[in-house]
């Protein structure tokens, strides 16, 4: 199946800025647990709370290339797919169970406090290999969808990303991801909004990240990992 060549194709500097903040974020994660003392329930609901928001960010964000991108570019870039795409889908596999391990192990830690390592040794080992996806992601995958995936097909990813996720966590989200974005790519990430978020979303998500991260870091500038880009 091919693409109409007259239609807009696609904008990838986007999953750059997810990349970015998904790095930044789990990566904190492990000795955010680490830190908290034992016992202290309060503090454990914190960071578990921010902690399950990521898991879940991660969890449709790839469903959405499940659904949305592997196929298309199985159906589109045929030889140059199948030297690749069964191995993002492996990588996706072995990053959903090491995400299930997590989510199974966080609600007993937020309500006690107690046990963090292994909830720890879990979200590093989930840092590890996110980080190999994501590079191995932008070096072939990227470079393809911007040649074989439409403008509209593409932004099918962010809406399933974004899809079943509480609107009150919609701002936390936005502000994450645009902490180290480059301000071009967020006006057109935004581009396609409803005309409030398009207004309001440049200066609520900042905030509402700040105030967020000041919970959950301790500050309202964690430590950045440095923009990724193409």
């Amino acid at each position: 199946m091919n693409h109409p060549t007259s239609q807009p194709m696609a904008d990838v500097r986007d999953m750059y800025m997810v990349h970015t903040f998904l790095s930044r974020e789990f990566g904190l994660l492990p000795q955010l647990v680490r830190d908290v003392a034992p016992g202290d329930t309060a503090r454990a609901e914190v960071v578990g709370s921010h902690a399950a928001l990521l898991c879940s960010i991660l969890h449709k964000h790839h469903e959405g290339e499940d659904l949305h991108l592997w196929p298309r570019l199985q159906e589109r870039a045929a030889a140059q797919a199948a030297a690749i795409v069964p191995r993002m889908e492996a990588q996706h596999h072995a990053i959903e169970a090491v995400n299930t391990v997590i989510l199974a192990l966080l609600p007993q830690w937020r309500r006690t406090a107690h046990n963090g390592d292994g909830l720890a040794d879990a979200l590093e080992q989930l840092h590890s290999v996110l980080m190999e996806h994501m590079a191995l992601e932008e070096q072939e995958i990227l470079p393809l969808a911007a040649s074989h995936l439409t403008a509209a097909e593409w932004k099918l990813l962010g809406e399933h990303s974004m899809s079943d996720t509480p609107k009150k966590h919609l701002p936390v989200a936005f502000g994450m991801a645009m902490y180290e974005a480059d301000p071009d790519v967020i006006k057109t990430v935004l581009a396609g909004a409803p005309l409030p978020a398009r207004l309001l979303m440049p200066f609520i998500g900042p905030r509402v990240y700040a105030a967020h991260a000041k919970r959950v870091h301790g500050t309202a500038t964690p430590p950045t990992v440095g923009r990724r880009h193409p």
